[in-house]
Formats: C-alpha cells, sequence, structure tokens
C-alpha cells in the first residue's frame, strides 16, 4: 500500500521511514496520507507501546516538493486524493491538536522524531509535532518560509514560540538561516544530539525502555495533560491533575506499578 514510507512494527516500536531519499524525502500528498494512515495503524495496534518517525538515507526531509510548490504557484496543482488511506489517527475529543500535521500531539502514544539529517521548511512543524525529538549530529535546519514569500505555516508559530521562546523563534521564522543540532539542542528545540551512527540505535533503546518501564496508560493521559496545560492556567490545570490522580487509583496499572516496586521487578502493564 505505501509508496513514500515505509512501515514496520517491531515490538513495541512501530518505525515510520519517510522514503524519498533522492530527494531528501520532499514532502508530498501521497506521503502526507501514508503517514497518517500508518500512525493510525500503530495507533490502534497493541504491540505499538512507542512510534518512531525517521527519514530514509541522509536527509529527514526537506519539506514540501519543489514542483508541487511551483504547481501552487501556477495555479495549476489538484491534490492528489490516495485511495485506501483513509485514516483519523488521535482522540478527537482533543480539537485544537488535530490539525493538519498537528495531529501527531493527539496519537495516545508517543511519538518520537529520529531527527537523522536535514529538515527544512514544512517540515520544521511536522518534526516539532512530535512529542520528542533526537536528532543526529548532521541534523541542520531551517524554516525557509520567509526566503519562499511564504509565512509561518502549518501551526509553526505556536510550536516553535513554546518550545524555544519568542526570541528564538523570531529569530528563526524572520532570518530563515540554517542552524546545525548543536545549536537546536542549545535553545531547546531537540531533545538530545547523538553521533549518527547512534541516533536510531539509541531511539530505539530509549523507546524500549519505555515499554519495558512504565504504564502505556499514564504516558497516553501524561501527555494529553502536558498539551492541553499550555493552553490553561495553573490552577484549573492543577486541579485537573488531582482528578485524574484519583482515577489512576482505580486502574490495574497503579496495584503493578506499585506491586512490582515493592517486588522488585519489572512491572506488567496493560497495552493499549
Amino acid at each position: 500500500m505505501y509508496e513514500e514510507i515505509l512501515y514496520e512494527v517491531e515490538d513495541p516500536i512501530a518505525t515510520l521511514t519517510l522514503n524519498r531519499p533522492k530527494v531528501l524525502n520532499a514532502w508530498t500528498d501521497r506521503m502526507s496520507a501514508e503517514v497518517k494512515h500508518a500512525l493510525a495503524q500503530a495507533e490502534d495496534d497493541p504491540c505499538v507501546v512507542a512510534i518512531v518517525l525517521t527519514g530514509a538515507g541522509r536527509g529527514f526531509c526537506s519539506g514540501a516538493d519543489l514542483k508541487r510548490l511551483q504547481a501552487i504557484g501556477t495555479g495549476s496543482r489538484g491534490r492528489e486524493i490516495p485511495e485506501g488511506l483513509d485514516a483519523d489517527p488521535g482522540d478527537a475529543t482533543m480539537e485544537d491538536f488535530r490539525g493538519t500535521y498537528t495531529f501527531p500531539m493527539s496519537i495516545r502514544k508517543p511519538v518520537i522524531a529520529a531527527i537523522n539529517g536535514p529538515v527544512a521548511g514544512m517540515a520544521v512543524p511536522i518534526a516539532l509535532a512530535c512529542d520528542i525529538r533526537f536528532a543526529s549530529d548532521r541534523a541542520r535546519f531551517t524554516t525557509a518560509f520567509s526566503q519562499r514569500g511564504l509565512i509561518a505555516e502549518w501551526g509553526v508559530s505556536w510550536l516553535l514560540t513554546r518550545l524555544v521562546g519568542p526570541a528564538h523563534a523570531l529569530d528563526i521564522l524572520l532570518s530563515a538561516r540554517n542552524f546545525d543540532a548543536a545549536e537546536a539542542e542549545r535553545i531547546g528545540l531537540v531533545n538530545r544530539v547523538l553521533p549518527h551512527d547512534e541516533l536510531l540505535p539509541f531511539v530505539s533503546d530509549y523507546a524500549r525502555e519505555l515499554a519495558k518501564n512504565c504504564s502505556p496508560m499514564s504516558l497516553a493521559v501524561m501527555k494529553r495533560q502536558v498539551y492541553e496545560s499550555l493552553q490553561e492556567r495553573l490552577g484549573p490545570a492543577e486541579k485537573e491533575s488531582v482528578r485524574l490522580m484519583l482515577e489512576s487509583f482505580r486502574r490495574p496499572d497503579f496495584r503493578e506499578g506499585v506491586d512490582s516496586f515493592l517486588e522488585k521487578r519489572r512491572p506488567k502493564f496493560e497495552r493499549l
């Protein structure tokens, strides 16, 4: 079914690989539909605890395919609608986090970006909509929008500002300059930078540790808490956390978490 991505599940990880390496995995309508469909598959698969998004070859994603952009500029492009790829992943109640490319924030499982190389244009908000970002030391970043006569697309002004603050966000957006992985780590755009050959093994180990030690239900609830709290005052957020805490006391995961700690063994939590 998939022509522009690779999809692999190896319990407890689903890996989605953007797979147009000859054009640095430039984004197309078909790739968009395939990614969304694969994410829905991973969300529904009880074997999957965490989802990894990465790129084939030497790049993560160079942004929109330039031929696509050229067609938009001339008004000659019609949107591709691949058959059989309809999907609607994510929590339908998280309306603000279900945009065209921000919807991974509403998925109930952690989505980890393994940024293996250059990230440009619309690929920036796609990477930022992942929950955690680990980058190769070969990764480079640019928003590119201002140099193409465009604006801060796909919610990137909201995402970027909350990750790095308004001063860094404005610098990155207005100048559209290139910056490296070390700077991305310093300003908080990525969680950690790894030597290139260590990136995917590290991400795999990180995801496996989540699956071994953490309640999938707890991960889902905490992910939602973090994103919804971005738009909430402290008081209501604290009250909601108390409500959710009391709710968690009634779940089997709480008993298993306490018992496994006291018995000095790994917990055995149910998958989503």
